[in-house]
């Protein structure tokens, strides 16, 4: 059962956060004991739904829930209005009312897709995160950021909109391919380099035992990250200041996902490489020392991520970043370091300076 479990304080509309092994199976109960009555209508994907459905399904049956299911196609790729259009059509087919609950399980695109169809579906109905993935449950199923991608940028159509309850269970990283698994760790190895110079030693202490999934370091990792996430967007829920820190490396990163059609790198792998490329940045306006970079630079490859770019112009870039959502008076802005554990939000890059840091990490 729960082994940990941490709140994310933002009053009324705070929720818990749980850790712990074999979760999924009692995610009825759960519901009962934060008081959520209604309809239960599950969110999945194809590659999920054979994996952990039943068990979600049983258990909310044996607590009393009716459960519909809404499996969607997997992948980037997916995360569109016309997949979103399919839980909007099975909800409505079924007559779901206002005291439905959405249970999105599966990784970043199911949640967020489903937190948004929350929002928006009669107006906002409850929703439950039980992310399957390890970049999930870190990172996208906290903090209400919901939406979808857009063939011109990545979630440029969205809300911030809090789910009830975030149930992390250890048990779904045993089935995650070795891939997502790499890819989840980029947001991982965030936290240490924005804000955590004690986690980010510890990940390079326990990079082996995390990687075979040992059960300590996994729930440490896990409790740690949440809990520097729920602190952050405690104080700033729409991301009107400090929130922006969680980007670092999404700048470069979803330029290099909008640029090759969402399909050739997975969305941590995008982020792992835009942090190299940040921390570059950061060295060259002589915030980050060389040591430092290239240490973070080394955790990033220990890891597995991908710290070359692929063949993109530098002027396309450009144009990616000027679509970013966070672009304010015309000029992008970039999260970067003065330090590991110091992350600072600017727009005073050098152009000539950021054309050389695309430049020189463009794969050849």
């Amino acid at each position: 059962m729960i082994r940990q479990s941490l709140t994310v304080d933002l009053g009324p509309r705070s929720y818990p956060i749980d850790f712990g092994n074999g979760l999924m199976d009692h995610i009825g109960q759960r519901l009962q004991s934060l008081g959520l009555r209604g309809q239960t209508a599950v969110v999945t994907n194809e590659t999920i739904a054979p994996l952990f459905f039943a068990r979600v399904e049983n258990s909310l049956r044996q607590s009393g829930y009716s459960v519909l299911p809404i499996v969607l196609p997997d992948g980037e790729i997916h995360k569109n209005q016309a997949t979103l259009q399919i839980i909007y059509d099975r909800l409505l087919e079924q007559r779901m009312e206002r005291s439905t609950i959405l249970l999105a399980l599966g990784g970043g695109v199911v949640g967020d897709m489903t937190g948004y169809a929350a929002a928006t579906f009669l107006r906002g109905v409850d929703f439950v995160q039980i992310p399957t993935t390890l970049l999930a449950q870190v990172d996208s199923s906290v903090g209400g950021k919901t939406g979808i991608n857009h063939p011109l940028g990545k979630n440029l159509i969205g809300a911030f909109y809090q789910p009830r309850l975030v149930v992390c269970d250890l048990e779904t990283l045993t089935t995650l391919p070795k891939r997502e698994f790499i890819a989840g760790m980029a947001e991982v190895i965030k936290y240490g380099l924005i804000r955590d110079r004690a986690f980010f030693s510890f990940l390079q202490d326990n990079l082996d035992a995390i990687t075979h999934l040992e059960p300590d370091p996994i729930l440490k990792m896990l409790h740690t990250c949440c809990a520097i996430k729920g602190e952050i967007v405690s104080a700033d829920e729409h991301e009107s200041g400090q929130r922006a820190l969680l980007n670092f490396g999404h700048t470069f990163g979803h330029a290099i996902e909008a640029l090759t059609g969402y399909d050739q790198w997975l969305h941590g792998e995008a982020v792992g490489m835009g942090m190299a490329m940040a921390a570059e940045l950061s060295h060259r306006l002589g915030w980050l020392t060389a040591a430092e970079r290239d240490i973070s630079v080394s955790l990033l490859q220990k890891t597995g991520l991908p710290t070359k770019a692929p063949t993109i112009e530098t002027n396309l870039f450009q144009e990616a970043f000027s679509r970013d959502k966070k672009v304010e008076g015309g000029r992008p802005r970039f999260i970067l370091l003065k330090g590991i554990g110091h992350a600072v939000i600017t727009k005073d890059v050098p152009q000539q300076l950021l054309d050389d840091v695309i430049r020189d990490h463009a794969a050849s």
